[in-house]
């Protein structure tokens, strides 16, 4: 046995599982994954009056909606030291869904805390909490700001005081939101799919879902192995012909993943210039004169890891290169109007960022830059592209399980594990969810970086 078997076995041991608890590093439990719903009822709470949006969108999810909705109490009692009994919940819920949609003022988040109170112990192992907001950013007035604000630190905490592989999270609605696109995102956030996505934000963005172009095809870089080809498996398994695309040196492997998906190879350097033309060529070559790319993700990436005092210009340009410029060119090809081969109108673009970007890393001065530098191509691309409905997201994986993370040493690798507040690594299956959720035409958000990191500590 390897010496990361040997620790995880010391670890997961009984004496093992109590001098971890006594050093901070609690039992994690296995997440609930996949496209299972909450087995157990749906409790739904409005906060500030109740909303139509929240209803008709819970009515629309693949349950029985009207048997899940359970009354919140709203009886309180006290002790015989006069503090507040809080109310009990029927048993353990699957999962809360409160409607915060018309909160807008200070007062309206006491009813947040009444309602959450009980929750944080009644939800069952892998529920969820989901708050539904409105986005700060259109408030009618400051306080009405404030308070949605404040309901995005509410859910960053309760993210980190559920047990079990509970989740967090806040929907921010906009004003001309749908019930069909708040259920797409409740559908996610519900479901097993969603398992390492916590303490985030979903912010719903006006014009962001659109019809799917047809044939449904898929571009995923650096699928080879690790988390692009879990992404390449999981676009095939939802009906997509995937061109999976990596560096020649990564030929058997990645013909391989393309066999096994019965998607196309693209043996392809990305850095050299024309990498764009010769993706669109490929696209041509195998599909037809007409074709066109219905979604790209952006997922190699190299790590050339050295502390900036030791970092030399090699290093720096490489990782720069492949993670950043790369992406870059590529998109002012395929994002030529017209262009055969290229991203048709209405298609989606994903970039795959990092917690490293956000927080930055000790080490990792080339690396953070090159992923913060996708969150700003996000950004400022799907403001660019909203005339031609091309939607641009990004994920942000945090600790991820993967052959890149197995090189770092296991005594760190357990520490990043239990850094989360789902107290275990992701899977690359956990990113390629979340890419496939974004890559839906039905979803409604653009412009957004969401993390996939079980609210790792690091970064916001």
């Amino acid at each position: 046995m390897n010496l990361d078997g040997i620790i995880s076995g010391v670890l997961n041991s009984g004496p093992g599982k109590a001098v971890a608890a006594a050093l901070g590093f609690p039992e994690a439990t296995p997440l609930r994954r996949g496209e299972a719903m909450p087995a157990n009822p749906l409790v739904v709470s409005a906060v500030g009056g109740a909303s139509t949006l929240v209803a008709d969108a819970l009515r629309t999810l693949d349950l029985d909606a009207e048997a899940a909705v359970v009354d919140v109490p709203e009886a309180r009692s006290t002790d015989e030291n006069g503090r507040e009994r809080p109310p009990a919940y029927p048993g353990r819920i699957g999962a809360i869904v409160v409607d915060a949609t018309a909160a807008a003022r200070v007062d309206d988040l006491e009813q947040v805390r009444a309602v959450l109170r009980p929750a944080v112990r009644a939800v069952e192992p892998s529920g969820r909490v989901i708050i539904v907001a409105g986005d700060p950013a259109t408030a009618s007035d400051v306080e009405g700001a404030a308070v949605r604000q404040a309901l995005d630190g509410i859910m960053r905490s309760v993210g980190k005081e559920l047990r079990g592989g509970a989740t967090s999270n806040l929907v921010q609605v906009a004003d001309g939101s749908t019930a069909d696109e708040l259920a797409q995102v409740l559908r996610f956030l519900l479901s097993g799919r969603s398992a390492y996505v916590d303490g985030q934000p979903l912010v719903l963005a006006d014009g962001a879902t659109g019809p799917r172009p047809e044939p449904r095809i898929v571009v995923v870089t650096g699928a080879a192995r690790g988390i692009g080809a879990a992404i390449a498996r999981r676009f095939a398994a939802d009906g997509a012909t995937v061109v999976a695309l990596d560096v020649p040196i990564a030929g058997e492997a990645l013909a391989g993943v393309a066999n096994e998906i019965r998607g196309t190879a693209l043996q392809l350097d990305i850095t050299v210039p024309d990498a764009g033309d010769r993706i669109a060529q490929h696209v041509v070559e195998r599909y037809g004169p007409d074709a066109r790319i219905g979604a790209i993700v952006h997922c190699a990436g190299i790590l050339r890891d050295k502390m900036l005092a030791n970092l030399d210009e090699k290093r720096w340009g490489a990782v720069l290169q492949v993670n950043l410029a790369a992406q870059l060119r590529i998109n002012d090809v395929l994002l030529r109007p017209g262009r055969p081969g290229g991203l048709a109108d209405g298609s989606r673009i994903i970039g795959v960022a990092s917690t490293s970007g956000w927080a930055g890393n000790k080490g990792q001065t080339n690396y953070a830059a090159s992923k913060a530098g996708v969150m700003g191509m996000v950004r400022a691309l799907s403001a660019q592209l909203a005339d031609r409905g091309i939607v641009v997201n990004g994920v942000a994986p945090g600790f991820i399980e993967t052959d890149m993370t197995a090189s770092i040493p296991v005594i760190d690798r357990e520490i990043f594990r239990r850094s989360s507040s789902l107290l275990q690594g992701g899977r690359p299956a956990d990113v390629a969810e979340t890419i496939v959720f974004l890559a839906d035409p039905g979803t409604p958000l653009n412009g957004q970086v969401l993390r996939v990191c079980g609210q790792l500590i690091v970064g916001r």
